[in-house]
């Protein structure tokens, strides 16, 4: 058997591997796999380097379907090349319980590198990964061995190529010169509603071309033009590769090849059997043939040699790199000190100002203490304040640097970062206005599905920030993001409370964390007693209480635990004690025990909250009886005085608000 006929016999596997498991589930997309199988199965074979006994190899080539529908395409390849992924769970293909969702989840199938399915993302998180690779290597290859020398693979389809944050991170991937990054567009010019033609006429090729991208098309289906191809790219070191592959959705099937009706859906049975006759296949499912498995058998025993080789000169680099060594160790470790808390405090703890310059001081501590951390911002760092000072920006010449300029590019951003969080050397943040975060939403859902540990500062916080006006006045964004199940959501109210959230986004390792700050200046909060890490991590603490049993409970986040903590001090003159809790994370403190809630609540007396947003969970706390004090419309141009005291988040109006509240009155 010729190689071409083995490369064949491999790849009409994997498109009846995904005929059968479509068939068996009664659900999914067979189309892709069949188009997308004969390129994929040659770089996969012939190109990616890998070991799937260590998915996590750091020098391993990563390979990201992006058109994460055709997921069976992946399982198949991680069958087929030895992850622990055996025929079983490919018959379980969408099923409760099962290791082969509908789509590709990092954590839950051995060798997924990325969750993928909403379209777009995973090429944005192959920029990510691909950004990471060469700043991992501009810090750890010396001129002997490159410790880090790999290239990231993205595989995108017609729909990524149409939503705009594949425009967004492909414009940077061309910007950075990029050339360790290689995509393969699937151009098969079919979508659920059709041939792509209803919708979408340009030329992606030329689009790329302009992004300075290295550009090449070919047939998908020839074996020879994809190895050439794939040769080309791989040469190409100076710019990032695309390969318009054009297919034909479904290939393999006589019946209902080219046509939307095999897009998202079962062949069916009759269409099954004539594809497996007109590929000459058994009748049996879920059939491999002996051939295929020695070929992938032999592939992998190579593959193992060079990892091996790969392991010793590692032996070697660290021998000659002591300081590098200790680098890597501590930066794929993603060590942190283990007083970091009580640092970052010591560093900031007396400061005053807006929480967002309070943020940007604490960074060049964090900068100082954690080498993973790296910093950027979608064109706005001198608002946000995030730039690490003492190092340089990553550009195409140097990416040694830890500043990161991610243009005018929310939503790339947010991918990318989640890619370079998942390379697994860098702890990424990433900056903007909290009214963007909008912008930025699908990735960071993305970032919570995968349990990756990212960093978002969101600043402007608020209606406060003035004379914007409404349209970058954020009024719903703060009880949204604490929607999204798994995402760490802090509203710091000042310098100590800055650190110590700070001190959480860094030692979150289940997901990402959110830091909504503030463009406005805040006062220090006097404490009585300092806060602590264990206290601050519970999600609300007391921040004022004087005398004995409150008639009432003020809570509060951020820029507004002060306007509390001054309406207490109002009341306190007319003999109302009014008790103040500090809330930086809502959802930390509702996912407390009964009893420690009922610590800082007690039953029976009223509760009020404060907060320039609209309600959300706060009404988990408060009940029927319960009092908020908030802003539930847009916004207006005004200065800052003139909206707190239209919006009536003045200590006077707080104040009287309350009073009336605890009076009995209704609002």
């Amino acid at each position: 058997m010729s190689s071409e006929q083995q490369f064949r016999l491999g790849a009409n596997t994997l498109r009846m591997l995904a005929v059968d498991a479509v068939e068996m589930a009664n659900s999914g997309h067979p189309g892709l796999p069949m188009g997308a199988a004969d390129y994929a199965f040659l770089l996969w074979h012939s190109f990616l380097s890998f070991n799937p006994a260590d998915p996590a190899w750091p020098n391993r080539d990563r390979f990201i379907l992006s058109a994460g529908h055709g997921s069976m395409l992946l399982y198949g390849l991680l069958h087929l090349f030895g992850y622990d992924l055996a025929l079983e769970d490919l018959e379980k293909f969408r099923q409760w319980g099962s290791r082969t969702p509908g789509h590709p989840e990092y954590g839950h199938t051995p060798g997924v590198e990325v969750t993928t399915g909403p379209l777009g993302q995973g090429f944005g998180n192959a920029v990510g990964m691909a950004l990471a690779g060469r700043m991992a290597a501009a810090r750890f290859n010396d001129g002997e061995f490159r410790v880090i020398d790999h290239r990231v693979y993205a595989l995108a389809s017609d729909g990524d190529m149409m939503e705009g944050i594949s425009s967004e991170a492909a414009s940077l991937a061309g910007h950075l010169g990029l050339g360790n990054l290689i995509c393969i567009y699937d151009d098969n010019r079919i979508t659920i509603e059709g041939e792509t033609e209803l919708a979408f006429s340009e030329d992606v090729g030329e689009r790329f071309a302009a992004y300075s991208w290295h550009v090449q098309r070919i047939d998908g289906h020839d074996i020879a033009q994809i190895g050439e191809a794939l040769t080309a790219a791989r040469e190409e070191t100076g710019r990032p590769s695309l390969i318009i592959a054009r297919t034909h959705i479904g290939h393999g099937s006589p019946g209902k090849h080219d046509t939307a009706a095999v897009h998202g859906a079962p062949l069916g049975p009759e269409e099954a059997a004539a594809t497996r006759k007109n590929l000459g296949w058994p009748d049996e499912k879920f059939h491999v043939p002996p051939e295929v498995r020695a070929l992938c058998a032999t592939r992998v025993a190579e593959l193992l040699q060079e990892y091996s080789k790969w392991q010793v000169e590692l032996d070697a680099w660290r021998k000659r790199n002591s300081e590098r060594s200790r680098l890597w160790d501590i930066m794929w470790g993603k060590t942190i000190p283990a007083d970091l808390g009580t640092r970052l405090i010591a560093a900031i703890e007396q400061d005053t100002g807006a929480t967002r310059t309070l943020s940007g001081k604490v960074i060049q501590k964090i900068a100082a203490l954690v080498p993973a951390f790296v910093s950027g911002s979608a064109d706005l760092e001198p608002s946000t304040n995030t730039g690490i000072k003492d190092a340089s920006s990553v550009t195409a010449a140097d990416f040694s640097g830890r500043n990161l300029h991610f243009g005018v590019r929310e939503h790339a951003m947010a991918a990318i970062m989640n890619g370079m969080a998942r390379y697994g050397c860098f702890l990424p943040c990433g900056s903007t206005f909290l009214i963007f975060s909008d912008y930025c939403r699908p990735s960071i859902r993305l970032a919570t599905l995968m349990g990756v540990q990212v960093a978002y500062v969101f600043t402007h916080d608020s209606v406060l920030l003035g004379e914007d006006g409404p349209t970058h006045q954020p009024v719903e964004h703060l009880s949204s993001l604490r929607l999204i199940p798994n995402l760490l959501v802090i509203r710091p109210a000042d310098g100590a409370e800055t650190a110590l959230a700070w001190e959480s986004a860094l030692k979150n390792r289940q997901g990402p964390t959110a830091l909504i700050l503030s463009r406005q200046k805040l006062p220090l909060l006097e404490r009585k007693e300092g806060i602590s890490t264990e206290e601050f991590a519970k999600g609300a603490y007391i921040v004022r209480q004087e005398g004995g049993a409150p008639h009432g409970v003020a809570l509060a986040s951020g820029s507004e635990v002060w306007l509390a903590v001054a309406a207490a001090g109002q009341l306190e003159k007319e003999g109302i004690a009014l008790r103040v809790v500090s809330v930086p994370c809502l959802e930390r403190f509702l996912a407390q025990p009964p009893e420690y809630r009922a610590g800082l609540l007690p039953p029976g007396i009223p509760r009020i909250a404060v907060e320039a947003g609209q309600g959300g969970l706060w009404w988990r706390l408060l009940g029927e009886d319960g009092l908020f004090i908030g802003v539930d419309t847009f916004g207006a141009s005004a200065p800052e005085r003139d909206l707190a005291e239209n919006y009536g988040l003045t200590p006077d109006q707080v104040a009287a608000r309350i009073r009336y509240h605890l009076a009995g009155g209704k609002h």
